[in-house]
């Protein structure tokens, strides 16, 4: 069963993300040369104006910058309504060949990009080989937080952990042609060294195979993952919100997805998509409840279309639409109290 949720979902993955899509083309315009130095300095000003260096474990830096990244327009609007995210291994591989991991913006905008700074620093390249833009921005990594800061713990893989903690540059890749950024990354195979000398440090606590844990408090890390710092603290909607999540990753337990759709990628797909989490989850629900209702996932090891059953089937939707109306409900109380620009809980939002 594992296994053809993997095959299900990795389809999914590449329905969705349009992979392979990109490929060699006719060289770009000078308009699109100037739209794409335009996007990459508006892009560059606003991540040094939210996201600026400072100490690689200054937490109202991070948090500032996590908030100023979730509601910038001039990042949100360059994105795809999915990004590829992942590490550059080896400037030489394709993206194609290139294991990335599915994100919505809102993942991507408020749990990757804000574990970086940025001093504005940026240059802009056209790769024929992939018809994209590629929009360099100089960075260095926070490598000092929290445990529970990080979206899962890049530490259970000792390479990418000392990747992360060695960026020196992030890459947007743009599509000319749509104006939108469909694949981001990481790199220590910039020119120039992270933008701050953050140093390594060995891994801020042993990874025991849990992605989520409880703390010696008592609460639930990755605290990250919980939309702390992204929703307001009095969101009336935040705490139904992680006890439906529970609920909904009961039934993927059950589907034995909970062992593939993680960050350790077991099955090593080149198009991952992660459900480990609250956040992670609610970035993909909406696509996994409509190749779920539309018996397109599973998949056998054939690649051939293999539905639940229809007792699964129905719990597993029952459950994943009350996290999505959850969900809904959270980001609508959201909305409504940045438009009334209040500092409590408006009351007809209860």
């Amino acid at each position: 069963m594992a296994a053809s949720w993997t095959r299900g979902l990795a389809w999914l993955a590449l329905l969705f993300a349009g992979m392979p899509a990109w490929g060699a083309g006719s060289e770009p315009s000078p308009q699109q040369w100037a739209e794409a130095r335009a996007t990459a300095a508006d892009i560059a000003a606003a991540l040094a104006r939210h996201c600026p260096v400072a100490g690689p474990g200054d937490q109202p830096a991070f948090e500032q910058c996590k908030r100023g990244l979730f509601g910038d327009g001039a990042l949100r609007d360059a994105l795809d309504a999915i990004v590829l995210w992942g590490r550059q291994r080896d400037p030489a591989l394709s993206l194609q060949a290139s294991s990335l991991t599915q994100f919505a913006p809102d993942v991507l905008t408020g749990l990757y990009l804000p574990l970086f700074m940025f001093d504005g620093q940026h240059s802009v390249r056209y790769v024929a080989s992939e018809g994209l833009f590629q929009l360099r921005f100089a960075t260095a990594f926070r490598n000092r937080l929290a445990p529970g800061q990080f979206p899962y713990p890049f530490w259970h893989d000792a390479e990418k952990w000392a990747m992360y903690q060695g960026a020196n540059e992030v890459l947007l890749w743009w599509e000319p042609m749509r104006g939108r950024v469909k694949v981001a990354q990481f790199t220590v195979h910039g020119a120039q060294p992270p933008i701050a000398a953050v140093g390594k440090v060995p891994a801020p606590a042993g990874f025991g195979g849990q992605w989520m844990w409880t703390d010696a408090q008592g609460q639930t890390q990755p605290k990250a993952t919980l939309f702390d710092g992204l929703y307001r603290r009095d969101n009336p909607w935040l705490g139904r919100l992680e006890g439906a999540y529970k609920q909904l990753a009961l039934r993927l337990r059950q589907g034995e997805c909970d062992s593939c759709h993680v960050p350790s990628n077991p099955d090593k797909s080149k198009r991952l998509v992660l459900l480990q989490t609250p956040a992670h989850a609610a970035g993909e629900i909406e696509r996994l409840l409509k190749a779920v209702r539309e018996d397109r996932m599973p998949r056998d090891e054939t690649g051939i279309e293999n539905p639940l059953d229809a007792t699964t089937k129905r719990a597993l939707l029952e459950d994943g639409e009350a996290f999505a109306a959850m969900l809904d409900a959270a980001r609508r109380w959201e909305a409504q109290a940045r438009l009334a620009g209040a500092a409590g809980t408006p009351a007809a939002l209860r």
